[in-house]
């Protein structure tokens, strides 16, 4: 390959490079597409994963919750019980009828306090019968989609494997390509691939028009674009534009380099 600098490179050097890169570039996108929708459908699963891994975390968060409120009012029916038995045991040695009702007025005060402990230790088990069956229920999806994601994972790690070695010498040989492109065009070429629905930048003329085009390239522009004198783009596309023999030779080229 060639060691020009920028600064040394020729106009039809650069479309050559130009070319060269669109080349690599699409066999690139040739090799990602035969992975599909799995690349996307691993980051969904993964996300989803991540939505129910964070919803059950908050479940066992409200059941810890839910045992800690049981716990605190377990530990008020002792207490209730410890004050019912001192007031009972107070009664046997009150004075008047006075001392005996206000202490059976404690003691029924604290067995109220102990049915409402009682109430509420229910209803908390309750409310954690509730979580832990969604919490089962959770358990299993997180299953599935766990062995779902191992499958695509695999899949998708298969295919990479396939073709991870064109890919990795066709990203070096992109970078090298890209090296021979001034900034300004490079941003062009990029732009262009994004906003193209094929990943096309660089077309070569057939038959009169740009590649993939019905429109016409008048006779005078195309003659201009043989010359290789200036980067010529198409009016209707945006895309750079180069003559069909320079696209013939540099395929022929390429196709030598990828083998």
């Amino acid at each position: 390959m060639a060691t020009k600098t920028k600064q040394e490179i020729s106009v039809e050097d650069k479309l050559r490079a130009l070319y060269d890169l669109q080349v690599i570039d699409s066999r690139l996108d040739e090799i990602r597409n035969t992975r599909g929708e799995l690349p996307m459908e691993v980051e969904d699963l993964e996300s989803e994963i991540a939505g129910l891994e964070k919803r059950m975390a908050k479940f066992q968060e409200e059941i810890e919750h839910f045992n800690n409120e049981i716990e605190i009012k377990k530990d008020a029916i002792k207490n209730s019980e410890s004050q019912i038995k001192k007031y009972a045991k107070q009664q046997d040695n009150v004075r008047n009828n006075r001392e005996f009702e206000s202490l059976a007025k404690e003691i029924e005060f604290q067995e109220l306090e102990i049915q409402l402990s009682e109430k509420r230790i229910k209803e908390f088990s309750a409310k954690i019968e509730l979580k832990m069956t969604s919490v089962g229920d959770l358990k299993d999806k997180l299953n599935s989609l766990a062995n779902h994601l191992k499958h695509k994972k695999e899949e998708l790690d298969s295919l990479i494997k396939e073709t991870e070695k064109e890919e990795n010498f066709l990203l070096k040989q992109s970078q090298e390509f890209a090296k021979l492109i001034d900034e300004r065009t490079l941003k062009s070429y990029n732009r262009l691939r994004n906003n193209s629905k094929n990943g096309l930048a660089v077309v070569a003329i057939e038959r009169g028009a740009a590649k993939g085009s019905f429109f016409t390239i008048p006779l005078q522009k195309q003659m201009e674009i043989a010359t290789r004198k200036k980067i010529q783009t198409d009016e209707h596309s945006g895309k750079i534009l180069v003559d069909e023999e320079l696209a013939r030779e540099e395929e022929e080229k390429m196709v030598k380099l990828l083998k």
